[in-house]
């Protein structure tokens, strides 16, 4: 009898974890829609994905960080592309995100002319202020600000022979207040409210390139707030003994400008935080995860080695020290004991179009959440 209820329990948490596994991959499915247009500055995708997060969070059973509301607003400059978007090299009109990007910072332009060749993938009209230059992998980011010039990278791939004529009609707008909010939520605490374990993602992407191309950003970070949602949802259903809270941030593409504001502005005592992991881009994981802050955290990061050993959850923890390289850098700069945690392997889509829901495996998503319950469950004895 004891046997068949081990092998009943075991049937109906697979069959849990399977649901959780169907309600994140539906969650990327969201974050990435159409409808929310890359979660960045144009469309207002950014802020229909804020609210998209709120909404959750109220579904849960979440109680806002502060006060009746889970946002936190703010604001800051960005340099935006949010209509014509032509580009013509050699005669063939290329498509963006797939032949070409524009360069962040770049300025509205309406031009056509020669190049003049620069080196051997550089090609400019200097009367104009246009730059072109060739790329093996096309790459796009965001800028608070704008330039003095037109900068468009084009796939080596998508043109025949080197740039020489060219026609663009390129929209930029320049938003001097862009503003957004950070999601912050809290499920109290049972014994030890004071004591806090924080989770923390960011929301935004990259937004779209005129009126026809987002990046839907699936693995980045779609994959992390998807992540925190899970986990924000076993905790309200799980109430621990310290409180746990889940800030989702914005502004992290543009610089960690969410992640700056918080702790310049925080909404808890940093000083009551006993550990915050930060999750960006855990979509994949067939060669395990990478923790960054491990060499300044030794003692946690051994504790997360040995629960991983015991439960054989993932293939490897590899270690690596402090970087600046998401929106857990702000806290460790405050002295809060945080990691970033990123899986490895897999896709290599990143900051481009084919970063997609589609092609998002998330290997690792179910036990990647299995560690992080052990995790925390270790850090609160």
């Amino acid at each position: 009898m004891r046997k068949y209820f081990l092998i009943l329990f075991l049937s109906i948490a697979g069959s849990a974890f399977s649901q959780d596994l169907h309600n994140a991959r539906r969650t990327v499915n969201q974050l990435t829609s159409k409808a929310l247009w890359g979660r960045g500055y144009t469309n207002n995708g950014m802020a229909k994905a804020a609210n998209f997060i709120c909404s959750a969070f109220k579904a849960y059973g979440l109680s806002p960080m502060s006060g009746a509301d889970f946002k936190q607003p703010f604001s800051f400059p960005v340099n935006t592309f949010p209509g014509k978007m032509l580009v013509t090299i050699n005669g063939k009109k290329l498509s963006p995100g797939k032949d070409y990007i524009v360069m962040p910072q770049s300025i509205g332009k309406t031009a056509k002319g020669k190049f003049v060749q620069k080196d051997s993938v550089t090609f400019a009209d200097t009367d104009q202020r246009i730059i072109t230059v060739l790329k093996d992998k096309l790459t796009w980011s965001v800028a608070p600000q704008q330039g003095d010039f037109t900068g468009i990278e084009i796939n080596k791939n998508a043109i025949k022979g080197i740039p020489l004529n060219f026609q663009i009609n390129i929209e930029n707008a320049f938003i001097p207040e862009f503003n957004t909010s950070n999601i912050c939520g809290i499920v109290k605490g049972t014994t030890k409210p004071d004591s806090l374990l924080v989770i923390t993602a960011h929301y935004d992407h990259l937004g779209g390139m005129g009126g026809k191309t987002y990046f839907p950003g699936a693995n980045d970070n779609a994959s992390g707030i998807s992540f925190l949602l899970s986990l924000a949802k076993y905790y309200a259903a799980n109430p621990q003994p310290y409180t746990m809270a889940f800030i989702c941030f914005a502004g992290e593409e543009a610089g960690l400008l969410g992640s700056k504001y918080f702790t310049d502005h925080p909404l808890l005592p940093l000083q009551k935080i006993r550990f915050l992991v930060n999750v960006d881009m855990v979509g994949t994981g067939e060669t395990g995860i990478t923790v960054v802050n491990a060499t300044i955290h030794p003692k946690e990061f051994s504790l997360l080695n040995q629960l991983n050993d015991k439960s054989k959850y993932l293939p490897k923890i590899n270690p690596r020290g402090k970087a600046a390289n998401s929106d857990h850098y702000f806290f460790t700069e405050k002295n809060i004991p945080a990691f970033f945690i990123y899986t490895t392997g897999g896709i290599s889509a990143y900051h481009d179009i084919y970063d997609r829901p589609k092609t998002l495996p998330l290997t690792e998503y179910q036990d990647l959440f299995k560690l992080f319950i052990d995790f925390n469950a270790a850090l609160m004895k």
